[in-house]
Formats: C-alpha cells, structure tokens, sequence
C-alpha cells in the first residue's frame, strides 16, 4: 500500500565539494572502504576517490586538500582570470577570455532508512558543459544541454541507515561551447532532493489553462499526471483546489480513479472562477492550484501549480493583453552577473528583474536560452511579460527532447507569451531549415497551443517558406533597409515583432571615444554596428508603426564576452541599458523617459571637465515634459521644445560650476536635473538595496559603493581601489565595477572604483545576526554598512 506521508522537496545546494581539473573516473575505491565509484572494492591505481569513501570505523568523510567547498549555484569559470590567449578556443573574446576546463562535485550525505520504499530523484536545474552524474559508483546518465533541467530516479542506488553515506559525483565539461557569449562552467542552477510516495504527480505533471475568460467567469481547464510506481494497481482520490491570492479557496473539484500499475494516467478536469483578478504587467494577480492523491482518507502526494488568468492575442496590428492593445516595451538578456558569474543567487535575479522594471520595462527575452525557472516565478509576480526561448534549430532526438522539457517545465507561467523556436541560425531562409522549424513548432503547438511559436531572424524572412511555419516573425535588426516595414506591405498575413532591435553601443560614464582602453562613448550613434540602430530609433520605429507589436533592445545588461566593437583588453559587451553591476547608463534615462508617466529629466555628461574651459562640451537631456531651459551657472541658455520620443541638445562652453535642466509641462515645472563640478575624492559612500536579508544560507545584499567629495556628490571620474571587510553572519560573494576592460577577480575582497562606482555582494550564513561591512580606500573617508540577517522564513 501507499506510504502515509506528502511530497518533500529539499535543497540540494548546501556542502558540495569541487575540484578543477579532469579525475580519471574509473579509479575504484580502497580496500575497506565503501561509498565509492563502483562498489566493487577492485584496487587500481589513484587515490582520487578520497572524495567518495567513508571509513567504516571512523565515518569520516575526508576533505582532499585541493577541493574547495562550494555552495550551487556555482561557476567556476568566473573565479579564472581573464587570459588574451587564442589557444581558449575558436572565440575568446566571445566568452569574455576566460578559461573554460573540466571541473567534478562531489557530495556526501545521508538517507534515514525509513525512506526506503520511497520514489527518491535528484534534480539539476541546470549545469553549464556536458554533465555526468553517479551516484555510489552507479552511472545515473549523461546530459548534453547547459539549458534544460535533468533529473535522476536515485531510489534503488541509494544507501538507506546503517548501509552508509552516499557519495554523488558530477562531472562538468564546460570546454564545448553552446552559444557565443559567456556561458560559465558548473552547476550554476539550483539542485533539489525530492521524495514522494510511488504513487504520484508526475515531474512536470500539471498543466493548467483558461479557454474561456469574461468578467463574470474564467473557464480553467486542468490536465494532471499521475504517476504509480508500484507493483500492483492504486486507486486514490484525485483533488484539485484553485486558491486566490488572499489564501481563500474559489473553486475545487475531486475524482476517484485507478492507476495501473508501473504506468500513468492523465485526467482532465474542468472548473469555474467566478469574477477572476486577471494578470498584467499591472496587476499580476496569481492563483494557486493545490493538487492532492488521497488514498484511504490519507495525502500521499501534494504538488503546487501557480497560474495566471488572462488572454493573449497577436494580430496582424499588435499585441492584445486582456483585450487592450499592449505595446511590447522589452529587452533580451543573458543570465549573468557582476561577481557570480552564471551562477546567480535567487536575490541577485530579482534584482535585475526589479530595476528592468523601474525603467519601464514590461517584457523579457530569454536570450538565447530557456532561462531558471526561479526567473519566470519572479515574472509572473512582478508582471513582465516573457518570450521563452529554446536554444537551437534541432530535431535530433536530443533537441526534440530538450524542447519539450522546457515547454512542460514553463507553460503554466503567466508571464510566458511566446515560445521562440530559435535565434540567428545559419539555416534561416533555406528549405531544411523550413522542415526543421516545423518540427519544432508542431512539437510545441502539441504541448501548449495557447501560446504562439518565433523565430528569431537576422536574415531569410521570406526565403524558402521558413517565416511560413511560425505565428509569429521576429526581426532581429529588421530596420536594416526598412526590411521590417517592406515586409508588411508584401505579406499582408505575417505577424510581426521586433524581436531584437538596438544593440546601442555605450560605456557607462564614458563621453569619448577611447579604443585604446576599449571604450563607446555614451551619446548613442558615434559608434553604432552597421546591422544596428540606436535604441531612440528603434522606439520610434514601434511608435510610428505599431504592426511592429514592440520591441526587445539588446540588452537590458552588459554582459561577460562579446566585447563588440573592440578585442583585448576589452572582456565583455558595451550594449547593455545597464552595465554588469546593473548601474544605469545615460539611455536608461532614455527610456524611462518614454516608457513610464513619472515625471524625469536627465542630463549628460557629467560637468567635471578640468582645464577644458571655454571648449564646447556636448549636452544631451532627456525628458518626458513639453518644454526644457538650460541653465549654466543661474544663466539661461535658452529654452527648447521637447522632441516627441527623442532628446535635445546643446553646445555649452566649459566652464566650472553647475549645470541644470528644467522641465514643464502645460507652463508646470515637473522636473528639475543638475550636474555639478565635484570637489576631490573625499569619502567612501555604501546603499545598499536591503537592510535586511534572510540568514538562510542563500540570501544577498547587493552594496552600491561610491566615491564622493566632501559636499556628498558623486565623482564622476573616480577610479580608486576600494577594500572591503565583512564581520558577523555573512561572507563576501563578489566584486564588480561595470569596467568592460577591467581584468581584476570578481571573487575578492576589492574592487577599483569605475566612474564613480563599484558593487559589492554579501552572502548570509545559515546564522541570524548582524552584518558589519567597512569599506576603505587611501586617502579617503571609510564606510560602514550594518545589514541585519533575520531568521529565515
């Protein structure tokens, strides 16, 4: 019969041990010993397997010395230095110029006996290189994909009570390359035991959707899997609750059915909510579906599935949210980060997620790659809509299988409303290419036909009927030649987006052009590639022809690798709105400008210019009112009307002091900017985005550091090293300044400042208290932060 208990999913990121460097695998453990790689006792050669054995007598587990303990997530590959050496590999530079490798985890842990008989997996939500996973010497499998989760049933390999520790093995290696950016190396996503009754909801085994939506009603259709794992046939009760967001239960339904044995069932049921809360980047209301097996009266399984109600439509004129058109106002991302490489604590997602939509943002393209699912949890309750994106053009049997794990892992969030099928591939435009895309969109349209299906395109749209086997055409670049426009005239049944439409080309803080350092001035278009726009025009590209549905700017951050338009010494990407550490560049303001109602003038460039007096000094503003006066010193330099979606300039001849902009509306001023002339570096400044975090291992801080003068402002030229030191419940996780051409280690404990500013992450402890952070520099006034680590939750 079932065992009497409910489904418990626990993390698996805590006390993992890693070693760099390839470990021949074969080697067997040592005579009287257990808890090795084939638990066979066969003597060989090495003695690499001091990572997996217990001593019986003792059971101490030994700590070889050159493995270092790690927490996942972890890249290992951010904690290497950046090398100019051609030897890494076809692109260096594409992956930021840092050394890839082999790399092995090892964990040791326990399993009470009392959980035998229990269907027990491991999960990887992600590792970054071809994994191989085994467990006390058995081979769980191998997984290609850096992208998609794995998980292994570890029921029959595990040892139960007195039968000893278990010993799991993954080896990493991150030497072949999925993209053309960085991508780290390692299990750089979350890892979860998890142990449920034999009789089950299946992995991934919810799907949950809402035909039919009015104001009074949503019809939600929900299709379950259930799983039975036993040697004879189950019978249970199936039971299905939907519950709002304040906790109160508003629709259910349950059913008795027999499951065979060693087989599934789906069962599909329907339900009713009355006066559903609708999600919107506005309002994202959640509801939650708490599925339970009852058998005999007794839970023996419960699973948890948050969904949204809403409606979606892409027309030949637009996207339609909840029946009101919605203009895309999107930006694509890769999945790293100043100081943690790939490897992002859940804090460190939501944070970049929050200032994207500080600025306006309202959608997110995964790019190039399913993103982790804490992201689209974070989506779904923040309101950003998502294009989920599948990594490459490939119906082999592994790329049919990594699509379809990511559309059952992802296709209850409401934040998804495109499935992209692929991004830039060689065979855009060709007849395989076709045939190949076909499989794709019919494998994802069997899976969830509620969402459409893209393809993200930088050539042959209207070559060889490829376009014809997606909803949706995305137009990465389209404004080339008005390619994008031209095309809506000539196919008047194709649905467009702007599925990438700016690589706008900027260094935070930087107002000339200096290649030498490899560095983009921040007036966007001095340096623009030639297959690009800059992201004022590709705005208003989507304002002047709304059939463009919206736009996806590339990118929402800087990111490690790719450092266009320069090489060495440059070792990551100028195209972010914000740079690694999330500061914002010029063009954020940009943006803000046009893409929220608040109230926003800013001024470029900064007003530090030393013995340049007289020279004309470029100025740019960017507001959202009518009318903007430029002011030098108190002298008005003339007020100018404000170009619709776009910015004003000025020259100004230099001289010290202070520069303002006044915006109005309607004669109202609404907003005022000024930039000083700042005094020397004086004093160290540290804000951080909490002051307080979880003491649950896990949680971060992230510090904002900068250099100011004795009257409080921001230098905005300062390049000071800053030192940090951490007493109390907490460590330092990393460093970052925003350089693109800084070469110093991100896992340290300083930083030199880059215009003004440097980032600083601090980790909890599993231990509440308070954390005390100094900071230091020569010459300046120190900083101390208290942050407080509260109880975990």
């Amino acid at each position: 019969m079932p065992l009497q208990f409910a489904r418990d999913k626990e993390s698996f990121d805590r006390d993992w041990f890693f070693h760099k460097g390839d470990i021949p695998i074969k080697y067997a453990v040592k005579a009287g010993m257990t808890g090795g790689i084939t638990d066979c006792g066969k003597r060989e050669e090495g003695d690499w397997l001091e990572i997996a054995y217990v001593d019986k007598d003792t059971g101490d587990v030994p700590i070889p010395q050159d493995w270092q303990r790690v927490q996942i997530p972890h890249d290992w590959v951010v904690e290497g230095s950046a090398v100019n050496d051609p030897n890494l590999g076809s692109r260096p530079g594409s992956h930021g110029y840092l050394p890839t490798g082999v790399g092995v985890y090892r964990k040791m842990f326990a399993m009470p006996s009392d959980d035998l008989g229990k269907k027990i997996t491991v999960h990887f939500d992600g590792v970054m290189g071809v994994s191989t996973v085994w467990l006390n010497g058995h081979l769980l499998g191998t997984h290609e994909s850096g992208y998609t989760e794995v998980h292994y049933d570890i029921s029959d390999k595990i040892r139960y009570g007195d039968e000893g520790l278990n010993a799991i093995v993954v080896k990493v290696d991150a030497n072949r390359y999925e993209g053309w950016w960085y991508e780290g190396g390692g299990i750089y996503r979350h890892t979860w035991l998890q142990k449920t009754d034999c009789l089950h909801v299946a992995h991934s085994g919810t799907y949950v959707t809402t035909p039919r939506v009015s104001e009074e009603s949503a019809d939600v259709v929900v299709r379950t899997i259930i799983h039975n794992e036993y040697e004879q046939d189950q019978t249970c009760e199936l039971r299905s609750t939907i519950v709002n967001n304040h906790g109160v239960g508003v629709a259910k339904f349950t059913e008795t059915i027999t499951v065979p044995w060693l087989d599934q069932m789906e069962i599909e049921h329907k339900l009713s909510i009355a006066a559903p809360q609708l999600w919107s980047p506005e309002c994202p209301n959640l509801y939650r579906l708490n599925t339970e097996v009852i058998v005999n009266g007794q839970q023996v399984d419960s699973y948890e599935t948050m969904f949204g109600v809403r409606t979606i439509a892409f027309t030949r004129d637009g996207f339609i949210l909840n029946g009101r058109p919605t203009l895309i106002k999107g930006t694509c991302n890769h999945q790293d980060f100043a100081g943690v490489g790939v490897a992002l604590p859940d804090a460190v997602i939501a944070y970049k997620l929050q200032l994207l939509k500080e600025m306006g943002c309202n959608a997110y393209r995964s790019a190039h790659h399913p993103p982790t699912p804490e992201l689209l949890d974070m989506c779904d309750r923040l309101g950003l809509l998502v294009v989920d994106e599948n990594r490459l053009l490939d119906s082999s049997p592994n790329g049919i299988a990594d699509l379809q794990n990511l559309i059952r892992r992802d296709r209850n969030h409401p934040s998804i409303i495109i499935w992209c099928m692929e991004n830039e591939e060689i065979l855009e435009g060709k007849t395989t290419g076709a045939r190949i895309l076909r499989s794709l969109a019919n494998v994802t349209r069997k899976l969830d036909p509620t969402r459409p299906t893209m393809a993200a395109m930088n050539h042959g749209w209207n070559g060889e009927g490829y376009s014809d086997q997606v909803d949706i055409v995305g137009y990465n670049y389209g404004q080339r030649n008005q390619q994008d426009i031209n095309d809506h005239a000539a196919y008047p049944s194709r649905i467009m987006l702007g599925s990438e439409s700016a690589s706008s080309t900027t260094t935070r803080g930087i107002y000339e052009l200096d290649a030498e350092r490899g560095y983009c001035p921040a007036y966007e278009g001095i340096y623009m590639p030639s297959w690009s726009c800059t992201v004022e025009q590709a705005w208003n590209d989507v304002v002047n022809n709304p059939f463009l549905t919206g736009v996806f700017l590339w990118t929402g951050f800087d990111y490690r690798g790719e450092p266009t338009p320069y090489s060495w010494p440059c070792v990551n990407s100028h195209f972010g709105i914000m740079d690694t550490c999330g500061f914002p560049k010029d063009v954020y303001y940009y943006l803000k400008s046009v893409w929220t109602p608040e109230p926003l003038i800013h001024i470029m460039p900064h007003w530090n210019w030393g013995d340049r007096i007289g020279e004309l000094i470029d100025v740019w503003v960017y507001t959202n009112g009518e009318q903007v006066e430029l002011a030098l010193n108190g002298r008005s330099l003339g007020m100018k009307p404000m170009v619709q979606a776009g910015h004003l300039t000025w020259q100004v001849p230099y001289e010290p002091g202070e520069l303002s902009a006044i915006a109005r509306q309607d004669g109202q001023i609404i907003a005022v900017k000024r930039v000083q002339t700042t005094g020397t570096p004086a004093v160290l400044h540290m804000e951080p985005d909490r002051r307080i975090i979880q003491a649950d291992g896990t949680d971060v801080c992230l510090v904002k550091v900068s250099i100011r003068d004795e009257r409080g402002n921001v230098v905005p030229t300062a390049d000071q090293e800053v030192m940090f030191a951490v007493e109390g419940p907490g460590a330092i996780l990393g460093v970052g300044n925003g350089n693109p051409s800084s070469h110093e280690p991100d896992k340290a404990n300083r930083r030199r400042a880059f215009n003004g500013y440097c980032l600083l992450l601090i980790q909890s402890s599993l231990l509440a208290g308070e954390i005390v952070v100094t900071a230091t520099s020569t010459g300046l006034a120190a900083a101390k932060l208290a942050i407080l680590a509260g109880p975990a939750a």
